[in-house]
């Protein structure tokens, strides 16, 4: 079992979610109480992908936020640095262009997409600043950018519920259905130290999108940043 810490190692993390990789969409549905799914639509909605639309989704994972796109008649490229994720991926989809890639050297040409999305995976990258900069590279001018990510619940008590269960009932139920639970701790710590809605809405901004705003979920638990490239 890998474990990554906080410094975000990336080779730590890409072994972290190569092992989470086989029942990762499961645990990730037991865990979010099946919010996962609703979070996933509502990107897709913000996005609006156009038929023939280039549209790059970083962190794809096993490709089950790449599908609606491809649904939806865009032209979507699912791309991760995990191996065993793109690997799972796949199995279950083989007609979805799978694309191994690091968020900050990106493998593709400038103003190649005219939009872009990173699901949960942002608070991954090793410098999310540098992800930033390089998801703006290649997107077109004028191209829409959605950071769905895990933030800070903006009413006081909950958060306080909320973190309690981060901390405490996560790792037990990450046990029970993950295939590295020890996974589920990093997720947690991680989504403490990441920044609130203003903080990175500032991030998204300074590395040179435009018109950033967000869009609160689930009471803060999630929230949906969109920018627009200048």
């Amino acid at each position: 079992m890998t474990r990554a810490d906080l410094e975000k190692k990336p080779a730590e993390v890409q072994a972290m979610f190569d092992d989470v990789a086989r029942r990762y969409d499961l645990t990730n549905d037991v865990l979010s109480l099946g919010q996962d799914r609703r979070w996933r639509r509502l990107v897709v909605e913000a996005i609006d992908p156009r038929p023939g639309e280039k549209v790059l989704d970083l962190a794809a994972g096993t490709g089950t936020s790449s599908q609606p796109f491809a649904d939806r008649g865009a032209q979507v490229v699912p791309c991760d640095f995990s191996i065993g994720m793109l690997q799972v991926g796949k199995q279950h989809r083989p007609h979805l262009g799978f694309t191994a890639g690091d968020a900050t050297r990106l493998p593709f040409a400038d103003a190649t997409f005219d939009a872009v999305t990173i699901s949960f995976g942002l608070r991954n990258v090793v410098d999310p600043d540098a992800g930033l900069r390089e998801m703006r590279r290649v997107t077109r001018p004028g191209g829409r950018l959605v950071v769905c990510e895990f933030s800070h619940p903006t009413n006081k008590a909950f958060r306080t519920v909320y973190v309690e269960y981060l901390m405490r009932a996560l790792p037990p139920v990450a046990r029970a259905v993950s295939s590295s639970p020890d996974a589920y701790v990093y997720l947690a710590e991680s989504i403490r130290a990441w920044p609130d809605q203003p903080a990175l809405a500032e991030r998204i901004t300074a590395a040179g999108w435009r018109d950033a705003e967000w869009r609160n979920l689930s009471g803060g638990i999630v929230t949906l940043h969109r920018a627009t490239a200048g």
